[in-house]
């Protein structure tokens, strides 16, 4: 338990201090496994988790900080550990030419005021990324609503009212991809 516990915080130092203030990237430690109970020790604790980020240096720049703080904290307590890092999550980079064009046919259905443009990136993962590695497109919110939890929360509750303006939304950009 103390090793695994030196180990989460200990990563949590990775992207505040090892990394370029500049780069965008998230890590986050989602999961802390035992096989103990509330009076035994356990011998055994797997930690998971995610990184993201919108560079393929910045990934393998975390992992190498990522595999020495592992190595680092089991020589210390005496542990064995071992990392397995992969790459299953993607950046999602829109395509500026989609993009674009998503953000005029939004304005023009909704009226600009409706319509927000994020100011910066957001490391939010999502497996649309995989389809944007072939096929150029844009990844866009329709919106919960200012009062919904956020995805992934176990409080959140998709907004039924929102699902006509959806589909009035994409029809609108199929329609306007169909008409090039």
């Amino acid at each position: 338990m103390v090793p695994g516990c030196a180990l989460v915080l200990s990563l949590q130092t990775i992207i505040s201090r090892r990394l370029d203030p500049g780069e965008t990237a998230v890590l986050s430690v989602t999961e802390f496994l035992t096989d103990g109970t509330r009076n035994v020790l356990p011998a055994r604790t797997t930690i998971r988790g995610d990184v993201r980020s919108f560079a393929p240096a910045v990934s393998a720049d975390i992992e190498r900080h990522m595999r020495r703080i592992v190595e680092g904290i089991a020589r210390e307590h005496g542990v064995s550990a071992e990392v397995a890092y992969t790459r299953e999550f993607v950046p999602l980079l829109n395509d500026a030419a989609c993009t674009a064009q998503v953000i005029t046919t939004a304005r023009q259905l909704f009226g600009p005021e409706r319509v927000a443009v994020a100011e910066k990136p957001i490391t939010a993962s999502e497996d649309f990324a995989r389809f944007l590695e072939r096929v150029p497109g844009c990844f866009a919110f329709i919106g919960n609503g200012s009062d919904s939890a956020p995805l992934h929360n176990s409080s959140y509750d998709f907004a039924d009212a929102i699902l006509l303006d959806g589909a009035r939304f994409l029809t609108a950009i199929a329609r306007a991809r169909l008409a090039q």
